[in-house]
């Protein structure tokens, strides 16, 4: 019989530590993210990226960051400056914005705060998968409403204890969007907290931000989609201040670094940047919201940088991997109930151009 090695010891380690993990976590799937290919010559149409580059501000800021000694002492911890700007830009108090590490960070956040092991979230379905997750994390269940007809949320809404409610608005991935008549009924109905998640609300027409008056209503929004700014990974929330006080006691105590935190300053004192992209991002929407229709798919209206394409006539599974094989990347998802579909974010003209072109060869 042969000795352990070091190489079976450190295995059987893994194996003992793995035996204390919750049984939760151990059961748990994980979030799976959009593919991020690393070859080049890729059209990548997968995860809501922004085609055009973040504001020359911005990037001019982070580089500042890097000309200087900042990166040897710790970052302002609740980022008083992007605070005050946003404070500004919302017309809100400054003392009532949130940072975050990315929207995902300020949902963690959020549920880490509200809901207790074995509370209860719940959203409309379908929706964004991380809402799952964060419940699977936390202990927790997490229950699903059906949306009605044309997109709307269900009324009058079944199930108004629970400790937290999910509203994408924009919702993903259908790219469809709740009035805020309708939320603000939502929101007097629930014996508890309404996050509504406005990642992609630049896009969109209207926001909820009017609603951040009510007890029990918080806004969230990131930079990734409409700043081009995933790669920094930063987000806030816009609530009452004195939630957000309760809510620093649940963040990381630097969850934001010194490059995040100049680089969205800059980002959302562009505004005039921001409003070029967004209208080119708009602009090409709606052609190719009006060509994928004209090649048989059912694509709601959106208000987000990406749009929800599926078929009555067959299952869209082929078209994906046929997508895939031809280097274009856009996100397959499949929902109880409602059958599958394609998330196509809205690209360059020139990608989107090559996208309708090949689909043509396809359907």
């Amino acid at each position: 019989m042969r000795p352990a090695s070091m190489f079976d010891c450190k295995a059987n380690e893994n194996y003992l530590m793995s035996q204390y993990l919750r049984p939760n976590i151990r059961a748990m799937t994980g979030y799976t993210p959009g593919e991020q290919p690393q070859g080049a010559g890729v059209i990548k149409l997968n995860t809501n990226e922004n085609p055009y580059p973040p504001s020359p501000r911005a990037l001019e800021a982070m580089a500042e960051i890097l000309r200087s000694d900042r990166l040897r002492r710790y970052p302002d911890p609740l980022g008083t400056a992007f605070r005050k700007t946003a404070g500004r830009l919302f017309d809100i108090d400054p003392d009532g914005v949130l940072i975050g590490n990315g929207s995902d960070d300020i949902l963690t956040i959020l549920t880490r705060a509200f809901v207790p092991e074995g509370g209860l979230i719940v959203s409309p379905s379908p929706s964004y998968v991380l809402y799952s997750t964060l419940a699977d994390i936390q202990g927790a269940k997490i229950e699903y409403v059906p949306y009605a007809q044309d997109w709307q949320l269900a009324a009058p809404w079944p199930r108004r204890d629970a400790n937290l409610t999910l509203v994408a608005n924009p919702n993903s991935p259908t790219g469809t969007m709740v009035g805020n008549a309708a939320l603000e009924t939502l929101a007097r109905e629930l014996h508890g907290p309404l996050v509504i998640d406005e990642a992609y609300v630049d896009f969109a027409d209207t926001n909820a931000l009017a609603l951040i008056h009510m007890p029990n209503v918080l806004v969230t929004r990131t930079l990734s989609k409409s700043y081009a700014l995933a790669g920094l990974r930063f987000g806030f929330a816009l609530a009452a201040p004195e939630v957000v006080r309760e809510l620093t006691k649940v963040k990381d105590s630097y969850n934001c670094d010194v490059l995040s935190l100049a680089g969205a300053q800059a980002a959302l004192e562009d505004q005039e940047y921001l409003q070029r992209t967004r209208a080119r991002t708009i602009m090409t929407r709606s052609r190719m919201t009006l060509a994928l229709r004209t090649l048989g798919f059912d694509v709601p209206a959106s208000q987000a940088n990406f749009v929800w394409a599926t078929r009555i006539d067959r299952p869209v599974h082929g078209v994906f991997e046929e997508l895939k094989r031809r280097n274009i990347l856009v996100r397959y998802m499949k929902y109880p109930g409602h059958g599958d579909g394609l998330r196509i974010s809205v690209g360059s003209d020139a990608e989107v151009d090559r996208l309708l072109e090949e689909l043509k060869k396809l359907v």
